[in-house]
């Protein structure tokens, strides 16, 4: 159940941060996408109007006949109105001369029905951006009386050497329907990546998720194995202990009837050992730890006490019991009454804490550790 929370805080904050992010990075996307297009239609009216203007004069100045020059620009422009961008051309008092819709043709088109306010002002993307939006004055652009028209001048450009005037216009429908076109698809665009972002992020959470998972629970069952086997080495220290308590007694109660064989000759109840001139015998029983450093021998007993012994470590470790004292290394013997505790330490090493506690660390390697925990479970 906790995990599948997780999974779905998840994939709702994934969700929220992808759609935010990409909502804004559309909205950013379509104004510039806009404006280009609307640029592109701007440039492309003016340059059709001047062209249209220096064709007419042309001809003019050929000494083509005026009404063949309107009959040819009418035959060329008729029925263009359908597209996003057209001309047409009137004379200076406003009456059409050519218009694709041949009924506009004839008509004054009135002041107040044009949205460029001069022939020197042009309009810009911004401008025509929200003409297309609320059809409300921007920079060159006026106000006008009749909102239901189609289309509207963005151009003028007069025809040298005459009275006439080509205007270029913007098919307003036309335009609004391919703008809406673009946001469509632009919005069909970031619903769908966002919408595949969110999955993938998910799918790899939950890949990395149960991947690690996973990992982790490898790692806490070699722990908790590595912890039974701990409590057991402790369980088998403190068996251990007794058995050399009750062996002791033993050894108290029977010391002067019995008969040792020729092994336990080699083994010494006691060892004479030294503190500064004074010759001390000591009991094996009472010692904790046996630990060699820079050619001197230390023996340290369960007290505390400290006493120093001309043998090696090698000499002394033959004539202890086997069975109560391990060689954890070329250092250091330990006996099993002098163990405190037993931890994991490094790669299958076993950190060794003693009472009382040594100067130097005491680590049984991997290669010891089997010894070592076949000793406590004798």
């Amino acid at each position: 159940m906790k995990k599948d929370n997780l999974y779905l805080f998840t994939l709702l904050a994934i969700a929220m941060v992808v759609f935010i992010i990409g909502y804004f990075s559309m909205a950013y996307m379509v104004k510039v996408s806009t404006d280009q297009f609307l640029e592109i239609q701007i440039e492309s009216s003016k340059r059709e109007a001047r062209e249209f203007a220096e064709l007419v004069a042309s001809q003019l100045e050929n000494g083509t006949a005026r009404e063949t020059v309107i009959y040819n620009i009418q035959k060329s422009i008729e029925g263009t109105n359908i597209e996003s961008g057209f001309i047409c051309m009137f004379d200076w008092s406003g009456i059409e001369i050519c218009h694709p819709d041949p009924q506009q043709i004839g008509k004054k088109a009135l002041p107040n029905e044009s949205h460029v306010r001069s022939i020197d002002d042009e309009i810009n993307t911004e401008d025509f951006y929200d003409l297309l939006k609320s059809k409300q004055p921007q920079g060159g652009i006026r106000d006008f009386s009749n909102s239901g028209r189609s289309s509207e001048i963005i151009y003028l450009y007069p025809v040298k050497n005459s009275d006439w005037i080509i205007a270029a216009h913007a098919n307003i429908e036309k335009i609004e329907k391919q703008i809406k076109e673009l946001k469509f698809n632009f919005l069909l665009v970031y619903l769908l990546s966002s919408a595949t972002i969110v999955l993938l992020s998910l799918l790899i959470v939950r890949f990395l998720g149960s991947y690690y998972e996973k990992t982790f629970e490898l790692k806490n069952e070699k722990l908790a194995e590595e912890v039974i086997n701990l409590s057991k080495l402790n369980v088998d220290l403190y068996n251990l202990k007794d058995k050399i308590t009750i062996r002791a007694e033993d050894e108290d109660e029977n010391e002067d009837d019995k008969e040792e064989d020729e092994e336990n000759t080699r083994i010494k109840n006691r060892l004479l050992t030294y503190s500064r001139d004074k010759l001390i015998s000591i009991r094996v029983d009472d010692i904790a730890f046996i630990s060699t450093e820079n050619a001197v021998t230390t023996i340290t007993c369960l007290d505390g006490r400290r006493h120093s012994s001309n043998s090696s470590l090698d000499e002394l470790y033959r004539s202890l019991d086997p069975m109560f004292f391990f060689r954890a290394n070329r250092q250091h013997i330990i006996s099993a009454k002098g163990i405190y505790e037993i931890l994991r330490y490094g790669n299958n090493q076993l950190k060794i804490i003693l009472n009382p506690a040594s100067s130097n660390t005491i680590i049984i390697s991997k290669n010891k550790a089997a010894d070592f925990k076949k000793w406590l479970d004798i």
